[in-house]
């Protein structure tokens, strides 16, 4: 054997003469493929004035005095170009590139990649990757900065890319490795901000829609939040409906159970100018309705059968739809029987017409809002007072309309009641049929505005009353 058996390096044989030669020449190749260093391996012809010790790879297609050395270690030694053929396992750095790169025994491939090392299928910084966290970086932070310092071109983003629009792109937090919060595209192509107190009960707090941008709080209850209207909205409550559905739809498994339910939805928006309808199916409801403040500058709408109020029953233990609230509310289209008042407000208004009064202490009573009759409607049941205004700011008005009184009602007080400076204003009215019991009452600088009526014109069959500075008109 006259050579080694992995680099090739000459042996000195026993009867040698000038055995300096092959030892400097064994010297010369360690010198090349030891350590290799490589300036270049893009190159197919010899660079024009090499350095004593420059080491290149000899790109496809090499030329002049590299011809037919493709992929050899060509090495500048003692004034001419020696070639060394690379063998598997041999490594060499790529100066220029900064890069490692192993002789497979038919490429020069990156290490740890086919090729190059672009791409890798695993790394991991100071911690293990796998299958699953293919990239794996233990560290207390994390940089990504830009890579142009040219004015204006330095912009850095990061992306996330998922496979479908029911796939998941988002950056989740961890407390001992359980989910707590989550924002990105989770599950959809919306925009979500997610927590969970364990990992496995997630909620949105933040859902942002992907064709409006509409901003919407889903757990407003929790997060304070309301989500804002772009169109109106309509709500439905039927008797065979659930609490737990979202309102939005007229059968049985999208429609309320309860009108106060749909209420308290409707007050939990930002109505914004839009407004909300809440349509009641026939049916018997015995419950009491508490109208709320709302958010916007729209009103919401409680109607149930217009053509056949007396097909939506009422039947409130209390009052029916009472508040003290700002905003607008118009009732229609039902049958409304009460153990205390049939609408009231405070501060706020009442739009009403095409119902029908039952029992009730007081049908309709403002202690500081507005209540306004608008449209025809009728009363059947017995009560103290059919209307009540008391205290400065309070104002009921029914104009141009009908009233139907049937079966003879009976108004243990008053039929129109106005005191304490209150105004009520019954105006261009036609009532059909008759009830008992006193006319009105207009007292302590209240003002019972009729434009003219004779004072036996309100239904009753007892005198009305004028004292403490009180007006009939």
């Amino acid at each position: 054997m006259e050579n080694t058996p992995n680099l090739g390096l000459p042996f000195i044989l026993p009867s040698q003469a000038q055995k300096h030669v092959t030892h400097n020449e064994a010297l010369r190749a360690l010198d090349a493929v030891v350590q290799i260093a490589i300036l270049d391996r893009d190159l197919a012809a010899p660079p024009m004035s090499p350095s004593d010790g420059d080491r290149y790879i000899v790109a496809d297609g090499g030329s002049g005095d590299w011809s037919g050395h493709d992929d050899a270690i060509a090495a500048w030694q003692d004034g001419a170009w020696a070639f060394y053929p690379p063998e598997p396992g041999w490594l060499a750095w790529i100066a220029d590139e900064e890069m490692l790169l192993v002789w497979n025994g038919a490429a020069w491939a990156g290490v740890g990649g086919g090729g190059s090392l672009n791409p890798v299928p695993l790394i991991g910084v100071n911690a293990i990757a796998d299958a699953t966290n293919r990239l794996s970086v233990k560290s207390d932070a994390v940089l990504l900065s830009h890579d142009d310092l040219t004015p204006g071109n330095g912009d850095q983003r990061t992306k996330l890319n998922k496979a479908s629009a029911a796939n998941t792109a988002s950056i989740l937090f961890q407390d001992a490795y359980s989910g707590r919060a989550e924002f990105g595209l989770a599950g959809d192509d919306d925009f979500h901000i997610k927590v969970s107190p364990d990992g496995s009960a997630w909620f949105d707090a933040v859902l942002v829609d992907k064709d409006t941008g509409a901003v919407s709080f889903p757990n407003s209850a929790i997060a304070g939040g309301r989500e804002i209207l772009t169109a109106a909205r309509t709500y439905y409550v039927r008797t065979d409906g659930d609490d737990g559905n979202n309102g939005l739809s007229d059968n049985a498994g999208g429609a309320f159970a309860t009108i106060q339910k749909a209420i308290d939805t409707a007050c939990a928006l930002d109505m914004s100018i839009h407004n909300v309808t809440i349509r009641i199916a026939d049916g018997t409801y015995a419950t009491s309705q508490t109208l709320k403040t709302y958010l916007g500058s729209g009103s919401i709408s409680i109607e149930g059968n217009t053509s056949m109020p007396q097909n939506v029953v009422i039947n409130a233990p209390g009052s029916a739809f009472a508040g003290t609230f700002y905003g607008r509310y118009a009732i229609s289209g039902m049958k409304i029987s009460a153990g205390a008042y049939g609408l009231f407000t405070g501060n706020g208004n009442i739009d009403y017409g095409t119902v029908d009064f039952g029992t009730g202490v007081i049908h309709v009573h403002s202690t500081g809002g507005k209540i306004t009759g608008i449209s025809d409607y009728t009363i059947s049941g017995n009560a103290g007072r059919h209307v009540l205004a008391s205290g400065p700011g309070s104002v009921i008005r029914m104009a141009n309309a009908t009233i139907s009184l049937l079966g003879t009602p009976a108004f243990g007080t008053a039929f129109v009641h106005a005191e304490e400076m209150a105004e009520v204003r019954p105006t261009g009215l036609t009532f059909a049929g008759t009830a008992t019991g006193k006319r009105f009452i207009a007292e302590r600088l209240a003002l019972l505005q009729t434009n003219g009526q004779p004072v036996d014109w309100l239904p009753g069959n007892v005198s009305g009353t004028v004292s403490q500075g009180g007006i009939y008109t």
